[in-house]
């Protein structure tokens, strides 16, 4: 059982892993050793509730098919067992962050003191620059 919060979480059969060989460096042990783990779940039928779900679909995110199936690959241990619990602690934070909303920005109108000191300093730069240019003889 997969905890994403008090009230939500992901059965262990919902969950598919399978060890698969490890690429990179680690001399004779990677061929021969599935230490790497290929984490599947299907969005769409898990009984995850339907908040999440449409959440999760809309994410941008290269790990979510189209078909809405989630796939992890862990391998950034050595132990099968510890790249299997990073694979989980990764799809549980993929979850969880669906749950937060951003606050809906509300434009503000700049106060006219603001606009009026934005303005004086522009024309006391502007000024400032013109003293630099060249003299003029009469």
């Amino acid at each position: 059982m997969l905890i994403i919060s008090n009230n939500v979480s992901i059965p262990e059969g919902e969950i598919d892993m399978q060890g698969v060989r490890a690429q990179g460096a680690g001399g004779q042990n990677v061929n021969k050793v599935s230490s790497a783990i290929h984490l599947r779940f299907d969005i769409v039928q898990s009984s995850l509730p339907e908040f999440y779900k449409q959440r999760l679909m809309l994410l941008r995110d290269k790990r979510i098919t189209r078909d809405g199936v989630i796939v992890i690959k862990a391998q950034r241990y050595r132990t099968q067992e510890k790249n299997r619990e990073d694979a989980l602690r990764r799809l549980q934070e993929l979850v969880r962050s669906v749950t937060h909303v951003p606050r809906a920005r509300v434009a503000t109108k700049p106060t006219r003191s603001s606009q009026r000191k934005r303005l004086d300093g522009k024309t006391r730069h502007s000024r400032t620059k013109q003293l630099r240019g060249r003299v003029q003889d009469d």
